[in-house]
């Protein structure tokens, strides 16, 4: 389960994010509230913000790309987490100075999202330069493992904190944080790194990558996949304070405790899949079956009469989400070749994140218009129709056959199941 931590470079790695995550979630959740709390409760200002957190992926994710291909990642990386460290400083001091304005949020939230934009394609692709290619995909589960234990931890001090001492110390105390991964990084060694083949600089290497994964209809069926139940089903993340305010009437500590009964799914999930990643690779059939639970459970949830049934309905949701995202995201760094992994997840960045943009405002309008539930039962509905539709796409090109039971003539079992 633990195998990729046996490499330095790694474990540097992961004990920094450990201790950065921790400080990200308590951010987020700082930040979700400080916004609520100057819109008035309004859900169409959450939505904006999350709109503009992401809206910079649309028109950077594919350029940063190409470019954790061409140079060094890790000193790209340091180079961003200067800057993350740079925005909570001053969001943090505007805040504690009292003259923090929406507008400086939302200005805040879309720097940051330019920063994101850059460094989520350099860090998907740097994994594999710290693990090598056999252990890429135990080392995506374990930091998926690291996000979501942070997501019960960061989550549950946050809320509980906000009430204390209130949102500015908690940026300050992500920008602490992040220093972690600074030093993680710059203690590395380089000459440790399985790095691959240089890329020069030449045009058409956006271009280049786009054909790739164009030509490969199973990366093709992941994209369209991860794009509709990101987009649709995995924003009910921003959903949370709403349920938690407008539907159960609770405070800061009530939508902390929602995030965390998430994250206690999420986590677990993450240590399955890190555990089920040292007995083979990641499987087609598991992304689609995921996919489909989640929004299954999304639905389910949203029906859940009280604040309790609702919080325990999140755990088995958190489960089905972060098995979707983890089998995703091994099946894309395992399938493409090392001078196109840096482009390739760029466009798995963009249409993981680049929907947000529209999925965040069209969040606050459903929950503005029909009700604070109204985001999880239809993007649940997105998700589970879109599991089914890529699941009939496969069958019928012969990517992925599912267990057939014929009656009369016996029991046969289909089990191809490629990539």
């Amino acid at each position: 389960m633990f195998s990729s931590l046996k490499v330095r470079n790694y474990r540097l790695f992961f004990t920094g994010q450990v201790i950065s995550n921790i400080g990200t979630w308590m951010q987020r959740i700082a930040q979700d509230w400080l916004v609520f709390t100057l819109s008035g409760n309004n859900p169409i200002a959450l939505g904006i913000a999350v709109a503009l957190q992401f809206a910079p992926t649309l028109f950077l994710s594919l350029w940063a790309g190409v470019l954790a291909d061409r140079v060094d990642k890790r000193r790209l990386l340091i180079g961003i987490q200067i800057a993350v460290l740079a925005q909570a400083v001053i969001l943090g001091a505007l805040d504690l100075s009292g003259i923090a304005a929406l507008w400086h949020v939302y200005l805040l939230c879309f720097t940051l999202g330019v920063t994101a934009s850059l460094e989520v394609p350099a860090r998907q692709s740097f994994v594999a330069e710290m693990v090598g290619r056999d252990k890429v995909t135990n080392a995506v589960a374990l930091n998926s493992s690291i996000f979501n234990m942070a997501r019960i931890v960061g989550p549950a001090i946050a809320g509980f904190a906000i009430t204390w001492v209130g949102t500015g110390w908690l940026f300050m105390a992500n920008a602490v944080s992040t220093g972690a991964v600074i030093a993680a990084l710059v203690l590395m060694n380089p000459d440790k790194l399985f790095r691959g083949p240089a890329i020069p600089r030449e045009k058409g290497q956006l271009v280049e990558g786009l054909r790739y994964v164009r030509r490969r209809s199973d990366l093709m069926t992941v994209m369209v996949l991860v794009f509709f139940v990101s987009t649709f089903g995995i924003t009910y993340f921003t959903s949370l304070p709403i349920v938690a305010a407008n539907v159960f009437h609770t405070n800061a500590d009530g939508y902390g405790l929602l995030s965390t009964l998430v994250a206690v799914g999420t986590f677990t999930g993450a240590l399955m899949s890190a555990r089920r990643n040292t007995r083979g690779g990641p499987r087609v059939r598991l992304l689609l079956v995921s996919a489909f639970l989640l929004g299954a459970f999304e639905v389910i949830t949203a029906f859940m009469p009280t604040y309790l049934t609702f919080g325990l309905a999140l755990i088995p949701l958190g489960f089905a989400t972060i098995t979707f995202l983890n089998t995703a995201n091994a099946l894309v760094q395992t399938a493409v070749s090392p001078e196109m992994r840096g482009r390739v997840m760029g466009l798995y960045v963009l249409v993981l994140i680049g929907g947000n943009p529209i999925g965040g405002p069209m969040t606050g309008w459903m929950a503005d218009a029909f009700g604070g539930r109204s985001p999880f039962y239809i993007g649940g509905a997105i998700s589970a129709v879109a599991a089914v539709v890529c699941a009939v796409v496969l069958i019928r090109r012969g990517g992925v056959s599912l267990p057939v039971r014929r009656f009369g003539n016996g029991l046969r079992v289909l089990k191809r199941d490629r990539v």
